[in-house]
Formats: structure tokens, C-alpha cells, sequence
């Protein structure tokens, strides 16, 4: 019973061949029939399946997923690959690019496809970061081209495009406040403040500091209003007159006609 390399021990293992193995070791061995001693890439149909769920069904990969894929033709043998998934869609990228031998750049081993996922149906959908390199044999070579090799893989965000974000996000300014205790911002204004308001307020909330007011226009011969102490009652006691009042001699009478006449 062959054993995979999932059921190995080996500390430190990553599978990470170059394109020259994927294609003149791997591809070319499956397309004869040469079954490696470990079934490392498996076979798959992976456009039954989204991209995000195709790294559970890898036999093996961390950041990069490999498998063997047959080529499901759309419009018959000579037409193109059908690459349509259940949510969306492979689209390609750029034309196939040639790869040769580091040892020999003369020999062909085959070429490269690259393919990002688009969620949504063609010609429209929303791009995702889900990339796919297709490796096939030339055509010149008289294996047969049923199968390919597939790497999937997701695509970093690069720090650039993550300080794009971050600005853009900063630039835009915040929303104002659609409301001030139920009122709209457009068509709301202070109303006129009352004396005996504040003084309620000031009693409510405990606050024992004085508060000054500014006098409505033309009352020139008195700068400046200051409210007492919200414990004590100015109005009727006049030994606790406020001290705006210093100079005056007003009767409880007369400080309601000072009340009436700033409301």
C-alpha cells in the first residue's frame, strides 16, 4: 500500500516544484501513464468546485494548490475549454506563455495559461483575488493534451493597494449628525434663552457654579447677568439678592417685570 506524503513524517517538507518539473516531470508522466511512487498532485475536476473550496480537496499545499485536471471542452474537441463553475467563472488572461528548459532553451516543455476567477456570470462579474496557472503540453508533442496541470493559488494584496484603501477611506468626510433631539439640522435654531430655563437647569443637574447671560440689545447699563446659587430663592428673599442686583432696589413685583420683559 503506497503511502502519501500527508501520512509521512517529514519535518520541514514543502512541495514547491518549478514550472520545468511541473510540466516535463509531472504533466508529461501522467500523460504516459507513469504513476510516481507518491500521489502527490490528484485528479480533479475542479470547475465542479469555487476556487475557496479547492484547498480542502488538495492532497497536498499551503499556499499554493496542484491538481490534474481534464480538459472539458465546451463547443466539442475543437473548441474552448469549458472553465464555468457553479458561482462563477475562469477568465484568462494575456495570451500562453512559451516555457523552455533552464538547460536547454531550445526544448519546448509546454505553456502557460494564467486565469482569474469572477464571481457572477460572463461577460460581467466581480473579480476576485483567486488566480490559476494552466500548464499544458506543446502541441507538438504526440502525448495526449486530455489532461492539464493546474496551480491554484491566491493572490497577496500588495501594501500598495492597501494604502490606496486606507486613504481613500480617510479622505472622505464625516457624515454630519442628521438630528438634534429629533430636530433637522437645516431648519433647526436655538431659541431664546430664559432666564428662569437655565436657572431650572442649573437646579436639576446640581450645579452650584455661577452662569453668566448676555443681555438682549440696547440694554447697554447692564453688561452682564449672572444667575445665584440654584439653592437659594433671589426673587423672594432680598438679603440673597443676585449680584448683578448689587445696585438696585427691585420689589418681588419688579423682578417679575425683569423676567417678563427677557422673556
Amino acid at each position: 500500500m503506497e503511502m502519501t506524503p500527508s501520512e509521512l513524517e517529514l519535518p520541514g517538507f514543502r512541495f514547491h516544484p518549478t514550472e520545468e518539473e511541473l510540466l516535463g516531470f509531472y504533466l508529461k508522466k501522467m500523460a504516459l501513464g507513469h504513476n510516481t511512487r507518491f500521489e502527490v498532485i490528484g485528479l480533479l475536476n475542479i470547475y465542479l468546485y469555487d476556487p475557496w473550496i479547492l484547498p480542502e480537496l488538495s492532497k497536498i499545499g499551503e499556499r499554493e494548490w496542484y491538481f490534474f485536471v481534464p480538459r472539458n471542452k465546451k463547443y466539442g474537441s475543437s473548441g474552448r475549454p469549458n472553465r464555468t463553475t457553479t458561482n462563477g467563472f475562469w477568465k484568462a488572461t494575456g495570451s500562453d506563455r512559451k516555457i523552455f528548459s533552464l538547460s536547454d532553451t531550445s526544448k519546448h516543455l509546454g505553456l502557460k495559461k494564467t486565469l482569474v476567477f469572477y464571481e457572477g456570470r460572463a461577460p460581467g462579474g466581480r473579480k476576485t483575488d483567486w488566480v490559476m496557472s494552466e500548464y499544458r503540453l506543446p502541441d507538438s508533442c504526440p502525448l495526449s493534451k486530455d489532461i492539464v496541470l493546474c496551480k491554484i493559488y491566491r493572490k497577496a494584496t500588495s501594501i500598495k493597494v492597501l494604502e490606496q484603501r486606507a486613504a481613500m477611506e480617510e479622505a472622505q468626510p464625516p457624515s454630519p449628525p442628521e438630528s438634534i433631539h429629533g430636530q433637522h439640522l437645516a431648519t433647526w435654531t436655538p431659541s431664546p434663552m430664559r432666564l428662569s430655563h437655565v436657572a431650572s437647569c442649573a437646579d436639576d443637574n446640581n450645579v452650584s457654579k455661577e452662569r453668566s447671560l448676555k443681555l438682549p440689545m440696547g440694554l447697554n447699563e447692564i453688561s452682564e447677568l449672572r444667575l445665584p446659587k440654584s439653592d437659594t430663592e433671589w426673587c423672594h428673599e432680598p438679603q440673597s439678592r443676585s449680584p448683578w442686583l448689587q445696585d438696585l432696589i427691585f420689589t418681588p413685583p419688579a423682578c417679575a417685570n425683569v423676567l417678563n420683559f427677557l422673556d
